[in-house]
């Protein structure tokens, strides 16, 4: 479990440079959350296959595929709120706010990934 945790850390820092590059591209022509939304939807894609492959050793398939946004719903939840707050009633701009709103929700994110990606495994 301990090479799970060090490869999911891993995959998480790729996804969110993979999301954050993303997001400042579509930050260029559309609102802050549309492009937090585009970009996380576009980056979780990425983030599947590469927990499948390295950090689980898993064969990705539809269900897995199918189920896999359920471990991203809090960490969504979470950071959505989270770039809100710091834009909006905090007024700290929204360059940086994903950054620092996704952190909170790793911990959840890794406990569930690992229910859907083993299902046969206790997270």
């Amino acid at each position: 479990m301990k090479r799970q945790i060090v490869t999911f850390a891993a995959v998480g820092v790729i996804n969110t440079a993979t999301y954050y590059c993303l997001y400042l591209l579509f930050l260029t022509w559309l609102p802050y959350l549309a492009a937090h939304i585009l970009a996380f939807l576009l980056s979780m894609i990425g983030s599947f296959f590469l927990n499948a492959r390295f950090t689980y050793r898993t064969r990705p398939t539809w269900r897995k595929f199918l189920l896999f946004p359920l471990t991203n719903v809090t960490n969504f939840l979470i950071t959505t709120a989270g770039v809100y707050v710091i834009v909006d009633v905090l007024h700290a701009g929204s360059r940086f706010a994903p950054l620092l709103a996704s952190a909170a929700a790793i911990p959840v994110t890794f406990v569930v990934s690992r229910w859907v990606m083993l299902p046969r495994s206790i997270a």
